[in-house]
Formats: C-alpha cells, structure tokens, sequence
C-alpha cells in the first residue's frame, strides 16, 4: 500500500501540471521514461517514448511557449487548450497509475478534472491579468507558468512526497480562507 501512495502523488501532479501547459509534463514523462529509470510506462503509455511521438511534443510545446506570451493570441490559445489540458491530464495521471491497480477510467477520469480545474483557474486569470496590464503582463505571467509546470512535473517524478505536502498544505489554506456562514 506504501509503495501506492509515491505513484498516486507523481499522477496528481504531473496531471496539475498539464493543466499550465499539456506539453511540458508530457514531454518531460517521455523524456524521463525514455532516457531514465525513473519511470516505466506500460502500453499503450509507453508510445510516449516514441521519437516520433517526442519529436511531436517539441514542436508542440514550441509553437504553446510562443503563443501563450502574445496578449489575445494567448486567450485563443486557452480556448483552444481547454480540450488539450485536460487529455494531456487524463493521459498522465491515467500513465502514472497504469500499474496500479486503479482502474484506467477512473485514473484518466482523475486526470483530466485536476487538468481542467488548474486549466480553468488560467483562462479565468489571464484576460485580467491582460487588461490590468494592457497585455505587458502576459510573457512574464505565462514564464511563470511554465516554470511552474516544468518544476512540478519534475518534483512529482523525483520526490512525489513534496506534491502531497503541497496537496495538504493547499487543502488547509482552503479550509481556512473559506467564508464562514454566519448567523
């Protein structure tokens, strides 16, 4: 049951991740399952190591990396990420737990809500993070997302441990900053 948990944290996060930026957690998984044996993707999963398959992400994630630092062209983006987020989400978390015995559809089910809560909470903050700022804002916020991606993806698979820490510190601060009914 121990060894579960390290499984579960790396899907949560790497699934959290996708929903910055899709193509950032799946290409560091196919670069880590490919040249590392920190991860071991099962089929079908294990397409991600594919040169194709890794030649694809980096053009992909090229072409995301430019467009989400231009104002409005960003928002088009999201608009059309709204479906890749959360595919590449349901696909991580699905992958991450493919030797569990958790059951594909629940997992890619998992996946994908994690990606299109963090995908949703982006969409919203981005047009006011363009018009607070007449669109200066935009490259310096997106950078930061990705970093944000980059960084999560890689802690998930290296020390999964710190992802629950970051889970359950997230949970309390909810739990403490939700308005209280009063009366």
């Amino acid at each position: 049951m121990l060894s579960v948990i390290p499984q579960l944290l790396t899907a949560f996060g790497l699934a959290s991740a996708s929903g910055l930026n899709a193509y950032i957690p799946l290409l560091i998984v196919a670069l880590t399952a490919r040249f590392t044996s920190l991860i071991k993707l099962n089929a079908p999963f294990d397409i991600l190591t594919n040169e194709w398959v890794i030649g694809a992400l980096v053009v992909l994630l090229a072409i995301e990396i430019i467009v989400d630092k231009v104002p409005a062209v960003d928002t088009l983006n999201d608009v059309i990420q709204t479906f890749v987020r959360p595919t590449a989400g349901a696909i991580l978390f699905a992958a991450s737990t493919n030797a569990l015995d958790v059951h594909p559809v629940l997992a890619a089910i998992l996946g994908l809500i994690l990606a299109f809560g963090v995908h949703a909470v982006k969409a919203t903050a981005r047009p006011v993070v363009t018009a607070s700022t007449g669109g200066m804002g935009n490259a310096f916020v997106s950078v930061g997302e990705d970093v944000v991606a980059a960084s999560v993806s890689i802690v998930a698979i290296i020390v999964p441990l710190v992802i629950g820490f970051a889970l359950a510190v997230l949970v309390m601060w909810l739990a403490l900053v939700r308005p209280r009914k009063t009366g």
